[in-house]
């Protein structure tokens, strides 16, 4: 595999955006999953991605986008021996959203250290989708129909442009997107959370949603509780999330490598949980020719 040039150079390039925040990418892992996606190098989005939680960036992410041509991607997962095979209903919820909803292009969330983590379904941009017919997917858990109603009354109903299955943790998020500054304003942020049962934000948070353009929670299926909410962001500023914020994730934003021409592309998102705050960060290596780019909003 190291004898093909553009693998050598995506190689390459995860090692050096995994440097920047002080992780390692073994190169067998990188082997491993560009052994079951090849086309990776030529026909993929691909998007680095961090997370700082207290502090501590454990690893990076290597997210990419992948054709519909190529099939479903958590099943090439397993039949490469990237993920387990699992009896929990998160196993069939990525087939079943593929049957049920128009899906634009799949993605893929692979941890340089911790291997396969998510599959995404990515909406078409101009056909957002309603919260209705993904509660009707036969796998759904039930925590998004006991959510319905707070999520309609925060005017999210036919927002919805990407779903995405952490298989390992058996989690999963909606994206929100085409969302107005109304969306944003702080106190109907601070209302939302508090309806979610989450904890009161701080103010840096929420100088920091002021700011996003999507949204996203995150779901389980053992318990009807929101676990998290998302707050993201686009730009091509490296300061947009400022550096005595997340210094590790400024350095990343600054000077990650990227193949497109004109500045570098960023999504910084910002989470709120029961147990506090972190932020995330999440830089474009590589744009497809198609422009599939909506891969990762953070997670």
């Amino acid at each position: 595999m190291s004898a093909n040039p553009g693998i050598e150079r995506l190689c390459a390039a995860a090692e050096e955006a995994a440097g920047l925040v002080g992780v390692d990418c073994p190169p067998e892992k990188m082997t491993s999953l560009l052994a079951a996606f090849p086309n990776v190098v030529t026909d993929s989005t691909v998007v680095f991605n961090a997370v700082n939680k207290g502090g501590s960036i454990r690893d990076m992410s290597f997210d990419f986008t992948v054709p519909l041509a190529e099939g479903n991607p958590y099943e090439r997962a397993l039949e490469h021996g990237l993920a387990e095979e699992t009896d929990h209903p998160v196993r069939g919820m990525f087939a079943d959203l593929l049957t049920a909803l128009p899906v634009d292009c799949y993605g893929v969330d692979y941890g340089v250290n911790s291997g396969f983590n998510k599959s995404y379904a990515v909406f078409p941009m101009g056909r957002l989708q309603e919260l209705g017919p993904l509660a009707a997917v036969p796998a759904m858990s039930t925590a998004l129909s006991k959510w319905m109603d707070v999520l309609v009354e925060y005017g999210l109903d036919g927002k919805v442009s990407t779903v995405a299955i952490d298989h390992a943790n058996r989690t999963w998020n909606v994206y929100f997107n085409g969302l107005s500054p109304e969306h944003f304003e702080r106190a109907t942020v601070q209302a939302m959370l508090r309806d979610f049962g989450l904890p009161e934000p701080s103010g840096q948070l929420l100088d920091f949603a002021a700011t996003s353009s999507a949204l996203y929670p995150t779901f389980g299926w053992d318990a009807a509780e929101i676990e998290r909410v998302s707050f993201s962001t686009r730009t091509t500023d490296p300061a947009a999330l400022p550096s005595h914020v997340e210094p590790k994730l400024g350095v990343l934003a600054a000077k990650a490598p990227y193949t497109y021409e004109g500045d570098r592309k960023l999504v910084f998102a910002g989470a709120l949980t029961a147990d506090g705050e972190y932020f995330k960060l999440a830089t474009y290596y590589q744009l497809a020719t198609a422009a599939h780019d909506r891969v990762r909003r953070g997670s």
